[in-house]
């Protein structure tokens, strides 16, 4: 999959594409059906599929010091996007300038001039251009003066729930990170650099991996059952995992971190990016009295983890070995 960053140059092999077009935090399954349409019609026209999107989210250029949203980074979500088979991605720069355009402006400068897209595909609920006055009834207008096809896709979910970043965050708020992962159509997962931390768990016999959850939604603070990706060269290895996100009250500590056990795994990580994925919760954050009590519960954390991620249901096959492997 190849990443552009910009409207303008394009390359000509990138140009006559089919856009999906949409921010897509966390690619989740109504993420999805928008992205397969786009691909169906990418084949239809015999030309590459591509989704554009814009980083940093236009939610976290617009409100800064608000609380973090984001189910996904853009590597994260470029991960996602090479499993689905997309054949392009854009991510362009969401600045001030950007977001003076006009939803006309955006439509001919990006789509007909920039990418002479052939054919766009977004979600029903779509809005793009200064003051979000581009809605997809706006867009089907301009479709037509600028001479490319336009699909809109209906909501997607199951019975009473649609398919919605906002549901996600409400599953993962409640410590529910496989309703989470039903919503996804694949684990949730993080991603983030190994810091030094008190180095406390390695003389318990349990040592972490602490990662900082930068602009990161936050989960219910507790212990989870997860799988943990090391990068090595062009693939991933994933490596069964427990994992503390919390304040680490027998500490009192206060910032809060997400620190990885991998089971049966050795070795040094500090300096390295991880990803995480959060499988099922095991129980909510605790302070005990002392060590013993401390180590003798991780003790159980990490059967309890053993059991869960050998289930069935829970094996290596809703985020997968395919997004960084094709």
């Amino acid at each position: 999959m190849r990443i552009l960053r910009d409207y303008r140059n394009v390359p000509e092999e990138c140009r006559g594409l089919v856009f999906a077009i949409g921010n897509f935090d966390g690619v989740h399954r109504g993420h999805q059906a928008v992205i397969a349409e786009a691909q169906k019609a990418a084949d239809r026209l015999g030309v590459p599929s591509g989704v554009l999107t814009f980083e940093p989210h236009s939610r976290e250029f617009f409100a800064p010091d608000a609380p973090p949203f984001r189910l996904s980074t853009m590597e994260t979500k470029a991960a996602h996007l090479k499993w689905l088979g997309v054949d392009v991605m854009v991510a362009l720069k969401f600045d001030l300038a950007f977001s003076q355009k006009s939803a006309e402006e955006f439509v001919r400068d990006v789509l007909a001039q920039g990418y002479q897209a052939k054919h766009v595909v977004v979600g029903y609920d779509f809005i793009f251009g200064h003051k979000r006055q581009g809605t997809t009834v706006v867009l089907a207008d301009l479709a037509k003066k600028y001479g490319f096809g336009l699909t809109v896709v209906e909501p997607v979910g199951e019975k009473t729930v649609i398919f919605s970043s906002t549901a996600i965050r409400e599953c993962l708020k409640q410590g529910d990170p496989g309703k989470a992962a039903a919503l996804l159509g694949h684990w949730w997962e993080v991603e983030g650099q190994v810091i030094e931390g008190d180095k406390r768990g390695r003389t318990i016999g349990f040592p972490t991996a602490n990662i900082p959850l930068v602009g990161y939604h936050h989960p219910k603070l507790g212990v989870y059952a997860v799988r943990v990706g090391l990068h090595k060269g062009t693939h991933v290895d994933w490596i069964n995992g427990v994992a503390n996100f919390g304040k680490r009250p027998t500490f009192d500590k206060k910032d809060v971190l997400l620190e990885v056990h991998l089971l049966d795994w050795t070795g040094d990580l500090y300096g390295q990016s991880l990803r995480v994925a959060f499988v099922d919760f095991i129980r909510p954050e605790m302070k005990f009295a002392g060590i013993e009590e401390l180590t003798d519960q991780i003790a159980r954390d990490v059967a309890k983890a053993r059991t869960i991620l050998s289930e069935n249901g829970n094996r290596q096959t809703k985020y997968a070995d395919k997004k960084v492997h094709s």
